[in-house]
């Protein structure tokens, strides 16, 4: 038996079968799985877990190389997005509006972890990175101008 971190079978699971790419949302209660993702469903009660209980969890485990938000997260919920802003450490925040969040986004999503919270624009999509200074560390391999910042992160 695992003795810390992530105890959740679904959660290890996905973050096992995730690759460079892949989007993962952790959700509200509220928000509608799509046809083809997985939906691991972590809601108790509800605000049980919070979202953002979820995804600092997560993120101890998983590494992100783009997050984004409905931009009315922001905008009508901005305790969260504070919340949300000061857990991200290695990116900016993306936003976009919620019908293209929905529509165009999270339609794409391979996992969407459900948690408990009833917060108004509460999904949190993320896409699956790579460990940047691990990938090109290797000698005579050249970094891209687009990993430049992310070799200098360390995980």
């Amino acid at each position: 038996m695992k003795k810390q971190g992530l105890l959740n079978s679904g959660l290890l699971r996905a973050l096992g079968n995730l690759t460079h790419g892949d989007i993962v949302v952790i959700s509200d209660a509220g928000m509608p799985v799509p046809e083809g993702a997985e939906k691991i469903d972590l809601a108790i009660v509800p605000d049980y877990p919070e979202i953002t209980q979820v995804l600092k969890a997560f993120l101890e485990e998983f590494i992100y190389e783009k997050v984004v938000v409905a931009s009315e997260q922001k905008e009508n919920n901005p305790l969260l997005y504070s919340k949300v802003n000061s857990i991200i450490k290695r990116c900016p925040i993306t936003l976009a509006p919620h019908s293209e969040f929905l529509e165009d986004m999270v339609s794409r999503a391979k996992y969407v972890i459900r948690t408990g919270s009833f917060e108004p624009w509460g999904n949190i999509l993320l896409v699956s990175g790579i460990d940047a200074p691990l990938w090109f560390a290797k000698e005579g391999v050249k970094v891209p101008e687009e990993y430049e910042e992310r070799v200098k992160v360390s995980l």
